[in-house]
């Protein structure tokens, strides 16, 4: 009844806490301030509605924690919150008594009182108390006792400490108080000294104190080292019985070596039919006695001082012994009219030099018998098994040490091989969610097993796969059941195998194999052979990454035409390395991705003219406008020169060619403007600069690799003086007058000489054409006969003597002759 009462009333005040919680409006918190261990009051008075005593509740909130940590109603036992159970009460009005304090118990309380009757405008009281726990520094990361480090190493020290209020750290170096400088760091207690000198070596000591106390931790540090192997373990030939020896000598500071020794990367200690017959020395020294055939194999002695890595040497230990037979098998069967092995299980160190063989108590010859060979591994091969070769067989290897016996007798026993009475098709061709059967069924003595296998080595699928009576059936078809089968007919006297195809259609198509890359500079060049296309056409999509950046975002690029099954990529980056892999696709949707393989470009060979190439393959020099490639060193030593046909800007390339540079821009500016540029500047560290306006300039010069640009080079400034700009320009005036009247004579002495020639021409033409004229009709009027002739002018001399009527008679300076 007291529970079921209990129960009603503790959901009861749970609904009007939930419905009721709220923080006080505009209080203040009271600070209140205690020991770690001692008792604390947290206060809280509240007022009736109207000074009227109405049912109340009391709840106590701290921040951080959902629940209230105390509530209280009168009559009922009092709801405690985890980790407060007997360290809570109430005293006083509503104020809160908290003993045995904790560290955690720092922080913001809220007491909030709820009236059952209240009024509107009286809704709640309470108060807002912030508890401060007050304890002495307490280590929460202590530096080791002590630290062995090398000189020129770097050494760090973490030291933290708990308490309130919150201790200060300070170090100290054989007493002395440690400050920051440019090789000392000290961060939030934590010492750093980035190289290590002699004179850091000493005691250093981490105090953290606070207002209740301090405490200290000492560490000190030693100049010491890693452990190192002098004298490694070498290779050793032991024959079987002997004892062996692998030396593994080495140094260390501290001298606290421990040794381990493997075999074949497997603790010796885990191995139980060696460990009985091994013992490892003080010095490291493994003794193994006695040796064993099985004790051949890679030894590594592993040597650790707690300091850096542990250092490893190996050798390899060979057992030599004589050769053996391991297994004699009672009865061998060859197949009838087959190809069949008559095996001699042999292990001999160094390997048999031959065997010999023996068939029913007689020398047995191989190579005196037509058909029959000598296997590698001591077995003999029959080419075609008849009956004569069933006997008694008995083999005895041979190596350098001879022998520890022959064989048993072995049986030889020909038989009929199984047969296949049904195989299945070469090819079977179904839809997707489709069922196929496979039939397989064979006879023979013994009883042959029939199973079925991929050829990938794949899984059958458990669910959907069912092998009856040699039949293998699938159901419900799925994409990933694509591929070759084997139905295996075995029994003791053969294997047989026969293989099919089954093709499901319907489906996206099956990733791409044998994708291979070749790489330039600045491209790559894939090819892939084609998988099942699903029964609809595919085409192929590339991704690819550069591995070089962290977290490289994967890049696609559609392959053109779809039936292709090569593709370069262009616009890579040199000497870097890539990922590549092909994704296929058709109407369905994409297929499965191809291996990744990975392909790295060559280096750039920027001084024989070769430039990058776009996504097309076209040359070009780019426009880095989102750099994406390691950025090339800045330019060196960049000075600036007045010279008469301008300033003279140049540099030297950077030191770290790791990063070719493909170009310069040249920047300027005056004052505050912004900056100017020439460029891009190929194949030279200078630039002429011409024509610019007296002022103060400052300069600087990027270099730019393909996909990047560096950082700017040291800035160069110059004051361009306006005299220097007059004469200049002065300079330039002049040049250009004295051209203008050289070109303008120049022109005069063309135009008459085109004149005189241009009538001279004309005159020709005109005497030609009279003499064609006049010449026959003066024959005619003299009665004389036209002769063959050329015109001739008649001299100015000649014309003066005959007078004017013969001048005036030949005004036309013309006659015929």
């Amino acid at each position: 009844m007291f529970l079921n009462k209990s129960c009603q009333v503790a959901a009861l005040l749970l609904c009007f806490w939930a419905l009721n919680t709220g923080y006080p409006h505009k209080y203040f918190a009271e600070k209140v301030t205690a020991l770690l261990g001692e008792d604390a009051v947290l206060p809280c008075s509240f007022e009736f509605p109207k000074g009227v005593p109405v049912p109340y509740i009391i709840q106590w909130h701290k921040k951080g924690i959902k629940i209230p940590i105390y509530i209280w109603y009168a009559g009922y036992p009092p709801h405690i919150g985890e980790g407060y159970d007997g360290r809570v009460s109430l005293t006083g009005q509503a104020s809160l008594n908290l003993t045995d304090l904790q560290e955690h118990d720092q922080g913001t309380y809220t007491c909030i009182v709820n009236f059952f009757d209240r009024s509107p405008d009286q809704k709640r009281n309470g108060s807002l108390v912030h508890l401060f726990v007050h304890a002495p520094p307490h280590f929460s990361i202590k530096p080791p006792d002590v630290v062995y480090v090398n000189i020129g190493e770097k050494l760090a020290l973490f030291c933290a400490a708990g308490g309130t209020p919150d201790p200060d750290i300070t170090w100290y170096m054989d007493n002395i108080p440690l400050n920051e400088g440019s090789n000392i760091k000290i961060n939030r207690g934590s010492l750093e000294i980035f190289k290590v000198r002699e004179s850091h070596i000493g005691d250093y000591v981490c105090r953290a104190r606070n207002s209740e106390g301090s405490i200290v931790a000492n560490t000190k540090v030693i100049v010491a080292g890693p452990a190192v192997i002098t004298v490694p373990p070498r290779n050793l030939t032991k024959l079987e019985g002997d004892k062996a020896e692998l030396i593994c000598e080495a140094k260390a500071l501290p001298a606290n070596l421990t040794h381990r020794w493997l075999f074949n990367d497997k603790d010796i200690s885990q191995l139980t039919w060696l460990v009985t017959r091994t013992v490892v020395r003080t010095d490291g020294t493994l003794f193994i006695n006695p040796t064993s055939a099985e004790d051949s194999g890679l030894y590594t002695c592993e040597v650790f001082n707690g300091i850096g890595t542990p250092e490893r040497a190996s050798a390899y230990l060979s057992v030599e012994y004589p050769a053996r037979v391991t297994y004699s098998p009672t009865i061998q069967y060859l197949p009838l009219g087959l190809s069949g092995i008559i095996r001699c299980y042999v292990k001999a160190n160094p390997p048999f030099l031959h065997i010999k063989w023996s068939k029913d108590n007689r020398p047995f010859d191989p190579k005196s018998h037509h058909g029959v060979f000598s296997l590698s591994n001591g077995s003999l091969q029959i080419q075609r098994v008849i009956h004569e070769h069933q006997g008694w067989y008995v083999c005895t290897p041979y190596n350098a040490y001879g022998t520890t016996g022959k064989s048993n007798k072995m049986e030889v026993l020909v038989r009929d091989p199984p047969i296949f009475t049904i195989k299945p098709e070469e090819r079977y061709q179904q839809r997707v969610n489709s069922k196929v059967t496979m039939p397989c069924h064979g006879t023979g003595q013994p009883k042959p097993d029939i199973h079925w296998r991929r050829t990938d080595g794949k899984q059958l699928s458990r669910d959907r796969a069912i092998q009856s009576n040699g039949n293998l059936t699938i159901r419900t078809l799925k994409k990933e059941d694509h591929g070759r089968y084997e139905c295996v007919l075995q029994n003791d006297i053969a294997i047989l195998v026969t293989s099919t195809l089954l093709i499901v259609e319907g489906t996206t198509p099956h990733a791409p194999t044998n994708v291979t890359v070749e790489t330039s500079a600045f491209s790559a060049s894939l090819s892939w052979l084609p998988a099942y296309d699903g029964n609809y056409p595919q085409s192929y999509v590339i991704w690819y990454r550069l591995l070089e950046q962290a977290e490289s975002p994967w890049r696609t690029i559609r392959v053109d035409p779809d039936e292709a099954s090569t593709f370069t990529i262009y616009n890579l980056q040199p000497n870097s390395e890539y990922e590549f892999r092909v994704l296929s696709r058709n109407t369905l949707g994409d297929g499965m991705f191809s291996p990744t393989v990975r392909g790295k470009t060559t280096p750039w060979d920027f001084l024989g003219g070769v430039y990058p190439t776009d996504a097309y393959g076209a040359t070009y020099i780019p426009t880095v406008q989102k750099p994406s490639g390691p950025k090339p060193s800045p330019p060196r030593n960049v000075t600036v020169q007045e010279t008469e046909n301008g300033l003279l800007i140049s540099w030297l390339p950077p030191l770290n060619q790791k990063v070719p540079v493909a170009f310069y821009y040249v920047e300027y500016r005056t004052q505050s403007k912004p900056w100017k540029r020439w460029g891009p500047i190929k194949h030279a560290t200078s630039y002429l600069a011409k024509e610019l306006a007296p002022g103060h300039y400052n300069f600087r010069v990027y270099a730019y690799s393909i996909m990047s640009v560096g950082q700017a080079s040291s800035e160069v400034s110059l004051t361009l003086a306006a005299e220097s700009y007059e004469v200049t320009k002065s300079r330039a005036i002049t040049a250009g007058v004295v051209g203008g009247i050289l070109f303008f004579i120049a022109a005069i002495v063309l135009s008459v000489c085109a004149v005189k020639i241009c009538n001279k021409r004309k005159r020709r033409k005109a005497e030609k054409a009279y003499m064609m004229v006049t010449c026959p009709v003066a024959e005619a009027r003299n009665g004389g006969h036209s002769h063959g002739g050329s015109p001739s002018p008649i001299k100015k001399k000649r014309a003066n003597e005959d007078g004017g009527t013969l001048g005036r008679k030949l005004s036309n300076p013309f006659v015929c002759g």
